[in-house]
């Protein structure tokens, strides 16, 4: 069985790989101080803010369907995985500045996607929604900053790496709570 400790930590970490991969894209073109805290924000708002909605969601549909919505989030969690892992294969350059005004939007608004799924499930880790809101937004804030340091320093071969091994991670949580709940261990 694994700690609450562990599944937070899990959970945080799956989220913040896809934030490091945009991260090191974003940092290939070289930012100020006060870019690197806008995207650092723009990131951990977007991603506590569709875990939010998720949970908000996960929980109306869990009052419909009981005990099997649970499932149902792990599914969502391994959809969104896989769904990481055929838009990294498929990424392609894009002339759009992810660092500010829509560019940053939108590369928050792609990169929260997986958060959703995970709030979905959120209630069914059996972990305190304070606690891993709070272990979401640091991780991801300690991402970017990572992810925008590396990215200056490694170049875009890192980054499809990064993606790749974001969306193997949520398919591997999703896959892992699953069993854990479906053994009675979760």
């Amino acid at each position: 069985m694994l700690s609450l400790a562990a599944r937070v930590a899990l959970v945080a970490c799956s989220l913040a790989l896809d934030v490091f991969a945009v991260s090191i894209g974003v940092g290939m073109r070289g930012l100020n101080m006060t870019g690197r805290l806008r995207i650092g924000a723009a990131f951990a708002t977007a991603e506590v803010g569709m875990n939010l909605l998720g949970a908000a969601l996960g929980a109306a549909v869990g009052r419909m369907i009981g005990d099997t919505a649970g499932y149902f989030g792990f599914a969502a969690l391994i959809g969104v995985g896989i769904y990481m892992l055929v838009e990294e294969i498929r990424q392609r350059e894009s002339g759009l500045d992810l660092s500010r005004g829509w560019g940053l939007l939108l590369a928050s608004l792609s990169i929260s996607l997986d958060s959703l799924g995970v709030g979905f499930s959120i209630a069914y880790l059996g972990v305190p929604m304070a606690i891993t809101l709070g272990a979401i937004a640091l991780a991801s804030i300690l991402a970017t900053t990572l992810g925008l340091a590396f990215g200056e320093a490694l170049g875009g071969r890192a980054q499809h790496w990064a993606g790749l091994l974001g969306g193997v991670a949520l398919i591997g949580t999703g896959v892992l709570f699953a069993v854990l709940k479906y053994t009675g261990h979760g």
